[in-house]
């Protein structure tokens, strides 16, 4: 029976390894083009392992190469999703923790439909939203502008942070609250000082959803901003694009450039985010 047992958990890992590289495919994909030669990028049949690895298309990059990806302000896209992701992070997953305790704890008349007004709000595509957005965002000069950007990010990011830090306050016994008013606090120090730690890897795993929604968003953020004082980097990746020729090598290089800080906030908050999504607000 053990020996069975292990042959079976040897076939599920196996079917797991294999699921997870199939899905990796397109990544992997993009990081060889960005290390390939530029002689291997469009010919058929496509050579699948680079032959040379060369760091050519990430110099042309930085614009120590003479080439067409020497014009493309790297930087100032990088540092554009920085402000816009962080700036959007904190607001959103503040607002939205406050939000998710007041619903939890607090009944008031229209609760249940406020709640699913928000709810909803989160489920209007966001192609239905880009014309309003841009209309409202010119009437207050904030086209083309970090903040602006920021701004609506915070607007689609609190509806997700409400409802899941929703839960997470709800799992915390309402007790410890009453235990906390008996001892001299009021609301605003109860959740300070007793909710609020308790439900920090929610807190954690909300941070890391909308990061990399900010992040990976490239619909409204096209539609918003027109010039390098306010791209991101998914809209910059069109910078590789002409009329008649794509750099694809030098598109892949920024790819992977894109994916460093993502794939570095989630491994720093991986513990956090596995305890926020397993385990919920109260460790067993």
């Amino acid at each position: 029976m053990f020996q069975r047992q292990k042959i079976e958990q040897s076939f599920y890992n196996i079917m797991a390894f294999g699921i997870l590289i199939l899905f990796a495919l397109p990544a992997i994909w993009v990081i060889f083009t960005a290390f390939r030669p530029a002689n291997e990028v469009n010919v058929t049949p496509p050579i699948w392992i680079p032959q040379k690895i060369t760091l050519d298309a990430f110099a042309s990059l930085f614009g120590f190469n003479p080439d067409i990806a020497a014009g493309v302000p790297v930087g100032s896209y990088m540092w554009n999703s920085i402000r816009v992701s962080l700036l959007s992070t904190i607001i959103s997953v503040g607002l939205g923790t406050m939000a998710g305790y007041a619903f939890s704890r607090f009944r008031f008349r229209g609760h249940t439909l406020v709640f699913l007004l928000i709810m909803l709000s989160r489920a209007v595509p966001g192609v239905a939203l880009g014309l309003p957005l841009f209309l409202l965002m010119r009437q207050y000069g904030l086209v083309d502008t970090v903040h602006g950007l920021a701004l609506v990010y915070i607007a689609i990011n609190i509806p997700f942070t409400a409802w899941l830090m929703d839960g997470f306050f709800r799992q915390i016994p309402k007790e410890l609250d009453e235990a906390a008013y008996i001892d001299g606090c009021n609301h605003w120090s109860a959740f300070w000082r007793i909710d609020l730690p308790l439900a920090l890897p929610g807190m954690a795993a909300a941070s890391i959803f909308a990061f990399l929604a900010s992040w990976n968003e490239y619909q409204l953020a096209s539609l918003l901003t027109k010039t390098p004082v306010a791209k991101t980097f998914p809209v910059g990746l069109f910078d590789f694009t002409s009329q008649f020729t794509v750099d694809w090598r030098g598109m892949a290089a920024m790819s992977v450039l894109m994916m460093l800080p993502a794939i570095a906030f989630v491994i720093l908050t991986q513990r956090r985010l596995t305890e926020g999504l397993t385990f919920g607000a109260i460790k067993g």
